[in-house]
């Protein structure tokens, strides 16, 4: 199974495809080109902003709520307008948002990194009820953040530890107890980046450096692989009438000499397995 090109527009550091369940429309960012881009239509969408942008959560058909370097801002589709919600590391100006998503109570998962690299300077922080605050810190390259379809299950990683963690969470979607290892990556020659887990209880993880999206059964074992022809896939999202189509973004970053294939963003029509409706923001 390979993916196919969805949109033609490179970018240098392509993540955060979300998949509007009340829009069907896809949604994803160029981190370091500090764009939103979308297609409506099979037309193509595209929104600047003066800072890093990274992930998005849905907050109703006319809003997102987006994750930039400095804050959580409240973005309207229709008119590009935005405006703050609250600040995000905002007196951290080395650091920027990266992995993001919401979780099925309604709050806004997002991680945080340096911008250029050199140890583990970022956290993940959960925007819940009017308030953020920090669940984990000490993180070097946030990203896999993502839930189990029983609604208790959190997933992450930290890239470079080759390690995805699971956490068990409380009623208001809170960690509970201590998180415990899913899935070791080392010795495979494969990095977890975005993830999403299906309506089967598995999980995806785009795997930057090895062009490939794959798939782990609840015990963490693998199951199967998509390829993508973007060398540094960065995160998948399930979408389409049926949610089994598979979105995945690539990036340009770090490839000396791309070819037209890298910083693309990749489709393909069935997935082979349908997969959840992203959650909704309560904000």
């Amino acid at each position: 199974m390979k993916m196919e090109v969805f949109d033609p527009r490179a970018c240098s550091l392509g993540e955060g495809p979300l998949w509007h369940p009340l829009r069907d429309q896809l949604f994803w960012f160029d981190i370091t080109g500090n764009r939103l881009l979308s297609r409506k239509e099979n037309v193509p969408l595209e929104w600047s902003f003066s800072e890093n942008v990274s992930a998005a959560g849905w907050l109703d058909e006319e809003r997102l709520l987006i994750a930039t370097e400095t804050a959580l801002r409240r973005f309207d589709i229709e008119t590009g307008e935005h405006e703050p919600v609250c600040p995000l590391e905002a007196d951290l100006p080395e650091n920027r948002s990266n992995d993001g998503r919401a979780d099925p109570m309604g709050g806004f998962w997002i991680g945080t990194m340096a911008k250029q690299g050199g140890g583990p300077k970022g956290a993940i922080w959960r925007y819940y009820n009017g308030a953020l605050e920090k669940l984990y810190g000490g993180i070097t390259t946030s990203n896999a953040i993502c839930f189990g379809t029983d609604g208790r299950t959190a997933y992450y990683t930290d890239t470079p530890t080759l390690k995805v963690m699971r956490q068990a969470l409380d009623a208001e979607g809170w960690p509970e107890g201590e998180p415990e290892l899913f899935l070791d990556l080392a010795g495979t020659g494969h990095k977890a980046d975005g993830a999403v887990v299906d309506a089967e209880n598995h999980f995806w993880t785009a795997q930057w450096g090895s062009g490939r999206v794959a798939r782990y059964t609840p015990d963490g074992v693998f199951d199967r692989a998509i390829e993508v022809p973007g060398l540094h896939s960065s995160c998948p999202a399930f979408g389409g009438p049926d949610r089994r189509t598979m979105f995945c973004t690539s990036a340009l970053q770090s490839i000396a000499t791309p070819d037209e294939a890298q910083g693309l963003t990749y489709v393909i029509a069935d997935a082979g397995v349908a997969g959840q409706d992203e959650h909704r923001v309560n904000a």
